[in-house]
């Protein structure tokens, strides 16, 4: 590989693990895990919906409506009160393990974060969970009013770095994200935790790894 001169991460399901909100699910399910499961489904089936469609949300409203959708849909009950702690189990969701070392084994070159999350749930997770002084930028599809994978969001990560894509490695934990990255240009590392099998888009990853402390520099 040629040198990479920058890292841009996903940030839901690669730094994030979005089913730590298992345990506030807990409040309205013996099963919180199908919860966590469904509502996560939904949330990605409405990003793509709205961004075909043209019709943009920002991504706590989108996360809202996708959680609405799951209760009713598993044939649950839950209060308003209810319905807001588990939106604000994403404020504080926990990092994988290896998120931090992975970070500081980085730094020296841009580590940035681009992610489908509102700039508002973006900021609290970040500083819920200590990462701020290990990421350089955290950008929000907000700025382009649209969702993952179209390439205005890709684009965001060499304008925002000033480096090319070419030169940067995008970092996510979801097939279809890195295929998106990997169809606009960037170089690309899938983080397989799940060993499951590559997307059949017709592109080519350049790095699989099972932890992000695994990324080549």
């Amino acid at each position: 590989m040629s040198p990479i001169h920058g890292y841009v991460f996903d940030a839901y399901g690669t730094l994030f693990d979005v089913h730590s909100v298992v345990e506030a699910g807990r409040a309205i399910t013996d099963d919180p895990a199908t919860l966590s499961a469904t509502w996560r489904q939904k949330q990605l089936e409405y990003t793509w919906l709205r961004a075909l469609m043209g019709i943009y949300a920002d991504f706590w409203a989108v996360t809202e409506s996708a959680l609405r959708h799951t209760i009713r849909r598993l044939g649950l009950t839950a209060t308003e009160a209810q319905v807001r702690r588990l939106m604000e189990a994403y404020l504080s969701l926990a990092c994988f393990p290896e998120v931090k070392a992975a970070l500081e084994r980085l730094a020296g070159r841009p580590r940035a974060v681009l992610s489908n999350g509102a700039p508002s749930m973006l900021a609290a997770a970040v500083a819920s969970s200590g990462l701020a002084p290990h990421l350089e930028y955290v950008i929000s599809v907000d700025r382009v009013k649209t969702y993952k994978p179209s390439p205005l969001v890709y684009a965001l990560g060499p304008q925002t770095l000033g480096i090319a894509a070419g030169e940067l490695l995008f970092v996510s934990s979801n097939a279809w994200d890195v295929a998106g990255a990997k169809a606009f240009g960037y170089r690309v590392a899938w983080c397989n935790r799940t060993s499951a099998p590559e997307e059949e888009l017709g592109v080519h990853l350049d790095v699989v790894v099972p932890t992000l402390d695994l990324l080549p520099r």
